[in-house]
């Protein structure tokens, strides 16, 4: 993922709710299951991490893309916004990727 479909995702991401909430039992087996089923309605997904939650938002923003094969497009503050396309019929379109070209002197 380019750096400019990272922000587009970004920019969308201002508008969600966090879908899910990670508290003091942190990231369980059910709450990676809810997530993998959430990307069946969704392609973005917001979750907050609680204030009581001892682990890392960045660590379980990566453990947690890892586990449902999504792309953790950004942690800020006690936010996750995690993406993945939907395979038959995406929704969110990504804008292409930009060559850059280096010219020789």
């Amino acid at each position: 993922m380019t750096s400019k479909q990272r922000a587009y995702l970004r920019s969308l991401s201002n508008t969600l709710n966090p879908v899910f909430q990670i508290g003091k039992s942190s990231l369980t087996p059910e709450l990676t299951e809810s997530v993998r089923e959430a990307f069946n309605n969704n392609e973005l997904i917001k979750i907050a991490v609680l204030k009581n939650c001892g682990d890392d938002p960045n660590e379980i923003g990566q453990t947690l893309a890892e586990r449902t094969r999504s792309q953790l497009v950004q942690v800020i503050g006690r936010k996750i916004v995690l993406y993945k396309p939907d395979k038959d019929k995406p929704k969110i379109v990504l804008p292409k990727a930009g060559k850059t070209t280096v010219s020789a002197k």
